[in-house]
């Protein structure tokens, strides 16, 4: 192979990986639709969730960003009337990593007041996403 030829097929891998890194960060963070499925708390380890809505964290004792998401969560939770933070930690829980399809942490999943995944955030949630979601889920219950 040529210098040439050995140069593109750098320069062509250099810009794939870096359009896979930026559409990757792009999705960090957003709230995509939930499924609809029901949770129970009692599959999380909680003895309820809250009144109109629930934060469910899912985090593991090695995760960097965890922390800060949990801080940011427990306050966004506060801000809103019927609304909680629960945090579930998959190093001792691995099953609902597969129960959930949790592929990293943080994995956020807000649920309504009846238990239903109405929006998954994967990474370090927004606050806006989640702030907008909660005030959706808390106007009108039955659309996000």
């Amino acid at each position: 192979m040529d210098w040439i030829t050995a140069l593109a097929t750098g320069a062509a891998l250099l810009l794939g990986a870096t359009a896979i890194g930026l559409l990757w960060r792009a999705r960090q963070g957003v709230a995509r639709r939930g499924s609809g499925d029901l949770v129970r708390p009692d599959e999380l380890g909680v003895a309820a969730f809250g009144e109109r809505a629930t934060l469910v964290q899912f985090s593991t004792e090695f995760c960097a960003r965890c922390p800060a998401t949990g801080r940011l969560l427990t306050r966004l939770a506060h801000e809103h009337d019927g609304a909680t933070h629960v945090e579930v930690d998959l190093t001792h829980r691995p099953d609902l990593a597969g129960r959930f399809h949790v592929t990293e942490t943080p994995t956020t999943l807000v649920l309504d007041g009846e238990g239903a995944i109405r929006a998954r955030i994967a990474g370090l949630p927004r606050a806006a996403a989640v702030r907008q979601r909660l005030d959706d889920l808390l106007r009108s219950p039955s659309v996000i």
